[in-house]
């Protein structure tokens, strides 16, 4: 294979890209950063950057300042993974559908799931309050996860189409000519292939669903307990002051389940994202 780049510009690219990492991670390295330091060392003139006297003490005290704070996280992560499981069951036959079957308004379906997708959770939160209200469901976990589901599915059922395209019709046709049925046809044939489109459509529905749950929790449900992270942090929030390295390192915790299971299943993502990508 031929190096494209000589030795100054892998420096430069290499520079570049250190450069853009670095700017996207130090949101986080601050917050890990602030989450070991004393409150009383937030404010001080000059900022340090570094922890002077670090300890693990907001990590403990957290606990006791907001009680709830484990429930909240537990929540978070049932509400996703509700969520992204509801979004799959319709995302998956739906993707199908629209990648195999042509019929009339096809094109309009798939540009109205497009523009659907543009719209913000806040533009719709009157009449989904409304609705939630009619349906009776206010104060409950369907209350936000039923319009969580809802905003997951155009984006989801876009990404899992395109890489249904990919999957040749001459074996659906195979499986045809032998005898099997449509619903077989899927399940036993196309499934087992669109596994990898899958995986990537359920990480990204999951990750969406877990930082996306604030507005609709804290419009549609009043009960502390069934409050997700996203909400609970605001517990933080004093009317004096605002335990900052306290909320770091409830932030932290909380996302921290989310980051493990990114790392563990990185590598699924990554295959279904390139899957398809060079021609066998």
């Amino acid at each position: 294979m031929i190096d494209r780049y000589g030795p100054i510009e892998k420096v430069l690219l290499y520079i570049g890209a250190g450069a853009f990492l670095l700017f996207i991670l130090m949101p986080f390295i601050e917050a890990g950063l602030v989450s070991l330091k004393p409150l009383s060392h937030l404010f001080s003139r000059p900022y340090n950057f570094f922890p002077e006297n670090a300890s693990f003490d907001a990590y403990i005290d957290m606990w006791q300042s907001v009680p709830l704070l484990g429930r909240y996280i537990v929540n978070g992560l049932f509400i996703a993974l509700v969520q992204t499981a509801l979004a799959l069951l319709l995302i998956v036959p739906a993707s199908y559908a629209l990648a195999r079957f042509e019929f009339p308004g096809h094109g309009l379906v798939l540009g109205g799931f497009l523009a659907v997708s543009m719209f913000s959770g806040a533009v719709l939160l009157i009449p989904l309050y409304r609705l939630m209200r009619t349906f009776g469901i206010l104060n409950t976990y369907w209350a936000m996860i039923i319009p969580g589901t809802a905003f997951l599915l155009p984006t989801g059922i876009w990404l899992l189409r395109t890489y249904m395209l990919r999957i040749p019709r001459e074996l659906e046709e195979a499986a045809w000519v032998d005898g099997a049925g449509r619903f077989y046809i899927f399940r036993r044939v196309v499934l087992p292939l669109a596994m990898p489109g899958v995986v990537v459509v359920a990480l990204t529905a999951f990750i969406t669903s877990f930082a996306q749950q604030f507005i609709f929790a804290l419009t549609f449900n009043s009960k502390s307990e069934l409050m997700p992270l996203s909400v609970g942090l605001f517990s933080f929030f004093g009317r004096q002051e605002v335990v900052w390295n306290e909320l770091m390192a409830a932030s932290i915790t909380g996302i921290s389940p989310v980051l493990v299971m990114f790392i563990f299943l990185q590598r699924y993502l990554v295959a279904g994202m390139t899957a398809g990508a060079v021609k066998q």
